[in-house]
């Protein structure tokens, strides 16, 4: 993370988007424990130490590398890790929920709107960005769905709005990359095939539309290119990028169709927009050696190349 965000902070970006997964959870994180070994501290991590310490971690060595660039978070499945919930997660990432993009929106959609919630968007230089929730088998619930009709309904009237860009933890079902996806449970299939065909009416109606994802730890572009929306109403384009430092997992029998796809890389997603509302995304990898000098005493260069050659999955799905 901080190799993105010394990349970040180089292209000038506008903000950073983190999709979910800002720590492991169910289990000790190797660079957590690493950090300590290398300053000394032998004592043995307990498991609730770390719960408690985890997310602070993540903020301290992977947020505040970015300095004064905007950091917007959407939750993923290993915020909701028991004992971890929603409600912890609000209190512990208020801050970035309450920012004036996000509250001033929420604000103007409905002016007795106060309530915080894990789902949230804001329009920036003629773009909607909907950071969705569907972190556990319970989401998209109803009442995220019709917010995001009534987001989108707002957006294909709005002459001002020239693109929609939709992120969240897992992917829209029925993708190439489907394993892993919303298509794992009945609610998030039925929920997430509502989501696509709003964001699909939009499409029609002439806004340029774009879906992220990260749940799965690869890289892979064109991902709605399958026969399920060739049939059923029309592709979007989208991405899956879950390479920032978790284990590496296999590509998916899909793969081979998708427009891109990669494993055992990490890198980001850098979005380019154009006046008309056009988005191009170039996926940057991150080698070795563009790890910041400032981060490798911390770890030592040992462990950090263990990082590279190592941390790999080989079966296609995992937690």
């Amino acid at each position: 993370m901080p190799a993105v965000a010394a990349g970040a902070v180089s292209a000038g970006a506008a903000f950073y988007w983190h999709l979910g997964d800002f720590r492991a959870l169910y289990d000790f994180d190797a660079d957590l424990l690493q950090a300590r070994r290398v300053a000394g501290n032998n004592t043995q991590l307990t498991i609730s130490d770390y719960l408690r310490i985890g997310w602070d971690d993540f903020l301290q060595n992977q947020i505040a590398p970015f300095g004064a660039i905007p950091v917007f978070l959407a939750i993923g499945n290993h915020e909701l890790v028991a004992p971890k919930s929603r409600g912890e997660y609000l209190a512990q990432f208020a801050d970035f929920l309450v920012t004036p993009p996000i509250a001033s929106q929420r604000l103007k959609d409905n002016p007795k709107d106060h309530k915080l919630r894990t789902w949230y968007h804001w329009v920036q230089n003629g773009v909607d960005f909907l950071s969705l929730d569907n972190a556990s088998n319970d989401q998209f619930d109803s009442e995220q769905v019709a917010w995001v009709e009534r987001v989108v309904a707002r957006d294909i009237a709005d002459p001002a709005v020239l693109a929609i860009v939709a992120g969240m933890h897992a992917a829209l079902p029925d993708s190439l990359a489907f394993d892993h996806s919303m298509t794992d449970w009945a609610q998030g299939e039925k929920s997430g095939r509502r989501v696509y065909a709003a964001l699909l009416k939009a499409k029609n109606a002439g806004k340029k539309v774009y879906v992220l994802a990260s749940h799965s730890h690869f890289y892979m572009s064109g991902i709605f290119d399958s026969p399920y929306w060739r049939e059923h109403g029309g592709v979007l384009p989208g991405w899956i990028i879950g390479t920032t430092g978790a284990v590496r997992y296999a590509l998916p029998p899909g793969a081979a169709q998708a427009k891109e796809a990669k494993t055992n890389v990490y890198g980001y997603l850098v979005a380019t927009a154009s006046p008309d509302g056009s988005i191009r995304f170039d996926f940057q990898e991150i080698k070795e050696a563009d790890i910041p000098a400032s981060v490798i005493p911390r770890y030592t260069q040992e462990f950090v190349h263990e990082c590279f050659v190592g941390n790999i999955r080989v079966e296609q799905k995992a937690d």
